[in-house]
């Protein structure tokens, strides 16, 4: 006895009985206010935050090419609607180095229908008026017939030449090629540049590779920005797809849950050993093809990404992945395997909880679209914050100025002494930027916008996770299921998540979304610190990054369990995160063997229905399928929507599977519960089924070294039980 009760004075009092407790408390009390409060507040500053990026952002920055006046170029409802390209001047200009460091080519720019297509100069194009009226429409407005070259070129009008060009991320670039190892535009290797002065196409190359650096991530954003624009719809059916088997799974589960959970398991070590087969089908064909051999370190980081297909060592490195989560899956099917039909057999148990709560199905629809607001309101909100700097125009010139790349105002360049004393210098539109005070705290604005992302994203998953405890704890909780039951279990449930414990929903949420942003500073840091040679730093950051992602796992696991308790008996978080893990301490081996498999055993269902969705995604979008080449849209990168519907549908499968999760650590818990306070006799009967008494039981039965309260507690529970079969004989 001294040792028992050494056991439970470290993990806690068990509870007593209670013959006044039927489940959830109904008589309860508002937890944790002042969090309540607090979570009011910031959800007020960030509304304010949001009106505020969204009157002084324009996502058309990131949208639209800007010409030299700062207008964009193919915006809807402006009078350059028709002209969505913008065409350089002078194209060479682009390759001087000060192109990187002010990111924009020191040369006009304005908006073009469409790029020029033969070689002209303004002085040949000047002597034919059908030549001169196509030169005109790549030349600024007011330039007549009646006006000189000399005029013209003096107040930069017109470009001094034309050449060849194709649109390239909405710019036009000179169509270069390559003929007979000599470099050339439009077929020509050397051009008149407009000033009588022959130059070679290859001195082309600088300016258009500067100009391509200086856009390339803006380019593979807006290619896989266009990649969306074309493929929503289909990204969307893939969606929906994923949404009906996984609710076609969940319902099959409620019925044939034993053979459903089987017919899993077979069934992803099938897709996962199909994925193998697949990389080495195309890991051999490329056997023997022109640069199929070249490493990925040689190749280094590439834009298309359809480049990373095209190399046998992409196609190893998947199939060696595939191969270990196989094998690995494997092994623990293998070791667990009885432990894996004790799992069966409380699923089936959550699965008959889930028939009494059918709407528990439908709730992480709820759930999901809640998300997806605050996902959305964060990523609108983001974007608008980094658009709300100001366009900054600088002075750009020809000949030597002391007023060169200083900040000018395009309005009255023309009477500005800059323009006096610089005559051949242009007031240019530069970059976005701004030293107001509102952008000196756009850093600041963009961290909270992500704190409270992450706040309001947990606070939403802990309301699921507590509307279901809540629900499931009164089907555990019913002496005669379902007439003790609630009429409606989970809207009773979500109604005193909201209405008493939002400030402890609050508390949780907070709690972690500390340690997640701390994460995300780590991760800044680390990226900031790549090129660093103190192996010591490096090695404190590994270590502190491991730290707080154990912290962060251990604390959504404290806060799930505690969620259960608070939904139960209506207590402050921080009350109930305690009585939750000292009831887990309590309870440690059972946790470990039956808990953690069962959650094992659903984490397969959702990696079996993203795998079917993500092969059939993989054969659409990649036109690997004859049927769908003329269906599937054309894309820059078709792993986009692949990655998309992926991702989407483990999210989706995520929350459905979520609610078998959540009740079987609902039930689990309230099994804890009710063998502290029950003892199976008849004045202190079991809330439990006869089914979970057998199988929770038998696992206890079968736990290898049990302590001596907890032998003591099974050789109790084996009295009780025979206790019960001879008063069912009398």
């Amino acid at each position: 006895m001294a040792e028992d009760a050494e056991y439970y004075g470290k993990h806690g009092e068990p509870r007593k009985y209670d013959p006044t407790f039927k489940g959830p408390i109904q008589n309860r009390g508002c937890t944790d206010i002042v969090c309540c409060i607090l979570f009011g507040l910031a959800i007020m500053g960030y509304i304010a935050v949001g009106v505020l990026a969204w009157s002084q952002g324009d996502p058309r920055k990131v949208i639209y090419p800007t010409d030299s006046r700062g207008q964009f170029c193919g915006q809807a409802g402006t009078p350059l609607e028709k002209k969505p390209l913008l065409f350089y001047f002078n194209i060479m200009k682009c390759a001087s180095p000060m192109v990187l460091l002010e990111f924009q080519c020191p040369t006009t720019q304005m908006c073009v229908e469409k790029c020029p297509e033969k070689f002209m100069t303004l002085v040949k194009a000047y002597t034919n008026k059908k030549d001169f009226d196509y030169y005109k429409n790549f030349c600024k407005e007011g330039v007549t017939n009646t006006m000189g070259i000399p005029e013209i070129l003096r107040l930069g009008l017109c470009p001094s030449m034309l050449m060849p060009s194709k649109p390239f991320t909405r710019r036009c670039f000179p169509a270069l090629g390559q003929k007979g190892g000599v470099i050339t535009v439009g077929n020509i290797s050397r051009f008149d540049d407009g000033s009588g002065n022959m130059r070679d196409a290859k001195d082309l190359m600088d300016g258009v590779k500067n100009a391509t650096v200086v856009i390339e991530a803006r380019q593979v954003v807006m290619k896989i920005f266009e990649d969306y624009t074309q493929s929503w719809y289909w990204i969307l059916i893939g969606l929906v797809i994923a949404m009906l088997t996984s609710l076609l799974f969940i319902i099959l589960l409620r019925f044939l849950a034993g053979i459903m959970v089987w017919i899993m398991i077979v069934l992803v070590i099938l897709v996962i050993g199909y994925g193998i087969f697949h990389c080495y089908m195309e890991y051999a064909s490329l056997k023997g093809e022109p640069g199929a051999n070249v490493t990925l370190q040689d190749l280094g980081f590439q834009t298309d990404f359809s480049v990373y297909l095209q190399i046998r060592q992409t196609w190893l490195a998947f199939m060696i992945i595939l191969a270990i989560v196989e094998v690995v899956i494997i092994l623990l099917l293998i070791f667990l395997r009885k432990r894996i039909l004790i799992a069966v057999a409380l699923i089936k148990e959550a699965s008959r909880a889930i028939g009494h709560v059918m709407c528990s199905l439908f709730f992480p629809l709820f759930t999901f679209i809640l998300l997806a607001i605050v996902i959305a309101y964060w990523a609108v909100t983001a974007v608008f914050l980094s658009t709300s700097n100001e366009p900054i125009y600088k002075v750009f010139n020809e000949s030597i100025c002391e007023h060169s790349r200083k900040v000018c105002d395009p309005a009255n360049f023309s009477s500005s002494p800059m323009q006096t004393q610089c005559p051949d210098s242009q007031c240019l539109f530069a970059f976005y930027g701004g030293e107001t005070v509102y952008h000196k705290y756009l850093i600041g604005l963009q961290f909270y916008n992500v704190f409270l992302f992450f706040w309001c994203a947990n606070f939403v998953i802990g309301l699921g996770q507590m509307t279901l405890a809540g629900a499931f704890a009164s089907y555990y909780w019913a002496f005669v299921k379902p007439d003790d039951m609630p009429a409606f279990p989970v809207f009773s449930s979500l109604g005193r998540s909201l209405r008493y414990h939002t400030g402890s929903l609050a508390f949780g949420s907070l709690i972690l979304s500390i340690v997640q942003i701390i994460r995300v500073l780590l991760e800044y840091l680390d990226h900031k610190l790549k090129g660093a040679q103190n192996k010591f730093a490096k090695f404190l950051l590994c270590c502190l990054k491991c730290c707080f992602w154990c912290l962060e796992k251990f604390i959504k696991f404290l806060n799930r369990n505690a969620y259960i308790m608070v939904a139960i008996y209506g207590k402050n978080f921080c009350t109930s995160a305690r009585d939750a893990f000292f009831l887990l301490m309590r309870n440690m081996i059972r946790v470990a063997v039956l808990d953690k498999v069962t959650d094992f055993l659903l984490f397969l269902g959702k990696l079996l229905i993203v795998g079917l969705v993500g092969v059939f995604a993989f054969f659409f979008f990649s036109g690997r399928v004859k049927a769908f080449e003329d269906t599937a849209p054309n894309l820059h990168y078709y792993w986009v929507p692949i990655l998309t519907v992926v991702v989407g549908s483990y999210l989706i499968a995520h929350g459905f599977f979520s609610v078998y999760a959540m009740c079987v650590d609902t039930l689990f818990l309230c099994f804890c519960e009710d063998l502290e306070r029950n003892d199976g006799s008849a004045a202190r009967p079991y809330y439990m089924s006869s089914t979970l008494h057998e199988i929770l039981w038998k696992n206890m039965a079968e736990d290898p070294t049990p302590s001596s309260a907890q032998q003591q507690d099974n050789e109790d529970l084996q009295l009780r039980e025979q206790q019960a079969k001879e008063e069912d004989a009398s």
